[in-house]
């Protein structure tokens, strides 16, 4: 539990901070589905709402009174996450009872376009706390949007780093995240997130963690996703295929050739291409709505897929085909989920599937991340994807993922191990000591084989002496030689006498020749790979991921209430 007091835009000091772990609500919310939801507070004095993570999104959005009209349920504030304000219920985020507050204009949304979300935001800056806890992160002048349109029912907190515009390019104003790292307040632009799943347990609640990682919330595995050239789809993977066991026609396979779907949990539905969603339709006894569309389940089916419950499998990786890959496994609970008002005047029983009208809507959203859990790491371009673990009890384990200015520029690598990862630096630094070690135990070798040899050398010298004496001492009593046919004797050498192989006649040394080097070679480098990238990317201020300058609109006030 972090214990840091509220900071306001002031500077930490202490120079490693830890991971925040944002508290979750202890309440699941949603009309298209039971969400986990966090707690966040905005203005002065602070107004309290329950909201979901967006990892496709920057800017932080909650509704306001306008949203709730008169044919809505009493309850709609509290239905659409607004805690009471001033022990009164709420209906929306009151930007005139602030004092903080600084508006700035009406706004298009251009947060999830390409899935025909659309609605406008009352733009400002305010004060935003993340939980509610003593240890609260909180920084003032945040960009927040006050949200009527009902398209995002609850609101958002975006965990993307790049900035906000407005109009144009020349004032862009930095994400939340981006403002925590700069203020280090956490220690990378990274964060872990799991939806939680209603279904496992006694309800398993939701995870988010804000540079690092619960390393108790999933099973890892060895595989790294780079982000996607476009930087408003960066956490897109090659959706290789999708297979389902125990269905109404026992197993299928609705996807068999590869697309490109991006993680998205602003959204909760899955959205495929029409031909998987037909097999989806069939195999599980599916009703098309083509008002909502939605795809309904009716009780009799719904029992019965209960009682079956289907397994489906997402098969993963970083291209539509081949290579590595992981599968994350989803049961039918997790489809399993209800549509409600405005969607439905009454809840019916849905399954959050989507027909993709293009490539661009490929989306694995809210419902995959139920049986997943995500690591971003935006400082090295990179994150993983992991199936989500259920235990209980499952105590924390918070891993930190250090920043690339802190020195470790490795790529980021998550395992749930509570210990930090080794780098490469470190695994090269173990190299080069084990060669080292290798080395000193080699030339400890080649001395003492020296000293042994020098000392034979000095050995055989003596022999040699010894026996020329002897030979001298009986030479007298040989036989004369028959100087006609020669000497009838091995001839000794007459001038040393040796009789020994001949060994270098200078050093009289016997051993390996001295130009063998033992060392490792100079070409060998222990370095990081070419493209692990040192520097943290360039944050582009531009592109259709909420940094598109959207247009300023002039509402009345009397027209206010039909954002």
């Amino acid at each position: 539990m972090n214990t840091w007091s509220d900071v306001s835009l002031r500077t930490r000091t202490n120079p490693s901070p830890s991971p925040f772990v944002l508290e979750s609500s202890q309440l699941w919310d949603g009309n298209d589905g039971s969400w986990s939801t966090f707690l966040i507070r905005v203005g002065t004095p602070a107004q309290t709402f329950r909201i979901l993570p967006a990892t496709n999104g920057q800017e932080t959005w909650v509704p306001v009174p306008q949203g709730c009209l008169s044919s809505d349920p009493i309850s709609c504030g509290n239905l659409r996450g607004v805690e009471p304000f001033k022990s009164a219920p709420s209906s929306g985020f009151q930007v005139n009872a602030s004092s903080t507050w600084v508006e700035n204009g009406f706004y298009t949304l251009v947060s999830e376009r390409n899935l025909n979300y659309s609605g406008n935001g009352k733009y400002g800056f305010d004060t935003v706390k993340l939980g509610i806890q003593d240890g609260a992160l909180s920084l003032r002048g945040q960009v927040v949007a006050g949200i009527a349109t009902k398209d995002f029912y609850l609101g958002v907190f975006g965990l993307g780093p790049k900035p906000a515009n407005f109009t144009d390019f020349t004032d862009p104003k930095p994400s939340y995240m981006r403002n925590l790292v700069d203020r280090h307040l956490i220690p990378s632009l990274s964060f872990g997130y799991t939806a939680g799943a209603s279904y496992r347990l006694k309800k398993v609640l939701g995870s988010l963690t804000l540079g690092g990682y619960d390393s108790s919330r999933f099973t890892a595995n060895n595989l790294t996703f780079s982000f996607a050239s476009d930087d408003s789809r960066s956490l897109t993977v090659g959706l290789q295929s999708i297979t389902a066991s125990n269905t109404l026609q026992g197993g299928v396979t609705p996807l068999t050739s590869g697309i490109l779907s991006l993680i998205d949990s602003t959204v909760p539905h899955i959205w495929l291409p029409t031909k998987a969603c037909n097999i989806f339709e069939e195999a599980f006894g599916l009703t098309y709505d083509a008002r909502t569309e939605l795809y309904l389940v009716n009780d009799t089916i719904h029992a019965k897929l209960q009682q079956l419950n289907p397994i489906v499998t997402f098969k993963i990786g970083n291209s539509v085909s081949g290579g590595d890959s992981v599968s994350i496994e989803l049961p039918y609970l997790a489809f399993d989920l209800q549509a409600s008002s405005p969607i439905y005047p009454t809840a019916k029983n849905y399954f959050p599937l989507r027909r993709a009208s293009n490539d661009t809507q490929y989306t694995l959203g809210r419902t995959f991340l139920q049986e997943a859990y995500v690591i971003v790491d935006y400082e090295r371009s990179n994150f993983s994807v992991s199936q989500a673990l259920f235990k209980d009890p499952n105590p924390q384990q918070i891993v930190t993922i250090d920043s690339v200015s802190s020195g470790d520029n490795s790529t980021s690598t998550f395992s749930n191990s509570s210990s930090r990862v080794l780098s490469r630096g470190t695994i090269a630094g173990i190299i080069i000591g084990a060669a080292a070690a290798f080395l000193l135990i080699l030339l400890t070798a080649i001395y003492f084989f020296r000293k042994y040899n020098s000392k034979r050398s000095t050995e055989r010298r003596w022999n040699s002496t010894a026996l020329k004496r002897q030979i001298a001492k009986y030479r007298k009593a040989e036989l004369p030689a028959d100087e006609k046919f020669g000497k009838v004797e091995l001839a000794a050498d007459e001038e040393s006498g040796k009789f020994e192989l001949a060994a270098d006649e200078e050093s009289g040394k016997f051993e390996l020749a001295s130009n063998e080097k033992f060392e490792l070679a100079s070409n060998e480098k222990f370095e990081l790979a070419a493209n692990d990238q040192n520097v943290i990317p360039e944050l582009d201020s531009r592109g259709p991921s909420g940094n598109t300058p959207r247009t300023h609109i002039s509402i009345p006030k009397e027209t206010q209430a039909h954002l």
